[in-house]
């Protein structure tokens, strides 16, 4: 750390100790379960993931934004915003210099020997866990009281439940698709049982053959894959296109995704983003696992 950049926070966290105590106004828990104080709703906010900048626009916190990572690209707006570094390495004196008073962390995605750097610095944190759908609900109504935007993320958080509950509806009764969720080529990855993209699969009747696992995206084997014989197999890659190595399982002809041609693919931005577009996503994905219950044999 520079000198005048340590002066710099030095001298605020003198400010903080010296001006005495003051009841804040918003007083909400993180997903850690550390309790976070504004004394007035967040005007400059930093976003250290391009799902939270892309919620925060959804909130209707997006004029607040003033600093966010790399690949935050949705809605276009998000483009211009300043960067920090990317989502798993943060640049700490860009974080400082554009004087935030709310900065916003993912647990799972971000460097948290960072994240706790930037409290150290005296930087007010706030750190989100998005593990399942209704999760981003909530996470859009903490924007919105975070921001002072409640009135429009209120109903925004309103509208993504009622869509939820409408796709959970739908897909209720329906016999079990057994998934493979494929996130990545080298190392082969895919998705544990705390992810996200689990509970969508189980929101559409499927049933994740790494469920079991505990973490949020291990890595597995090719013959791990194989010994669990998926029904269907859901691949992302960088953006609408096919990924190239979902063609890669063609040759494993007795493989049951593969046999009944249960090869799918989605956009990973409205997949793999905690964001209200993951219900697109999902409306896809059970879109997949009904052609797959479609191209089961006939009794």
């Amino acid at each position: 750390m520079t000198r005048p950049f340590f002066a710099l926070f030095a001298l605020c966290t003198a400010a903080v100790v010296f001006s005495g105590p003051a009841r804040a106004d918003i007083a909400l828990k993180d997903d850690t379960g550390q309790e976070v104080r504004l004394k007035a709703p967040a005007k400059r906010i930093i976003a250290l993931a391009p799902h939270i900048a892309e919620s925060l626009y959804a909130a209707g916190a997006g004029a607040q934004l003033v600093g966010t990572v790399d690949y935050s690209d949705y809605p276009p707006e998000a483009k211009k915003v300043p960067r920090v570094g990317g989502y798993s390495r943060v640049d700490l004196e860009s974080v400082a210099a554009l004087k935030p008073d709310l900065v916003l962390a993912w647990e799972s995605g971000n460097n948290m020997t960072q994240v706790n750097k930037l409290k150290a610095l005296g930087l007010t944190v706030y750190v989100f866990q998005p593990n399942t759908m209704e999760n981003v609900a909530d996470q859009l109504e903490r924007l919105g009281q975070l921001a002072g935007t409640e009135a429009v993320a209120k109903p925004a958080a309103e509208r993504f439940r009622q869509r939820l509950e409408a796709l959970r509806k739908a897909n209720a009764g329906k016999p079990k698709v057994r998934t493979f969720y494929q996130i990545w080529k080298t190392p082969l990855m895919t998705v544990g049982g705390p992810q996200i993209i689990s509970d969508a699969i189980k929101l559409c009747g499927g049933d994740n053959v790494f469920g079991h696992l505990g973490k949020m995206a291990p890595t597995v084997s090719v013959e791990a894959v194989l010994e669990a014989d998926p029904e269907a197999i859901v691949a992302t890659g960088m953006g609408d296109a096919k990924p190239e190595w979902l063609s890669d399982w063609d040759k494993w002809t007795k493989m049951t995704a593969v046999k009944r041609n249960n090869l799918f693919h989605i956009n990973p931005d409205i997949m793999q983003r905690h964001t209200p577009r993951i219900l697109d996503g999902a409306e896809k994905l059970c879109a997949h696992l009904d052609t797959a219950r479609a191209h089961r044999p006939s009794k």
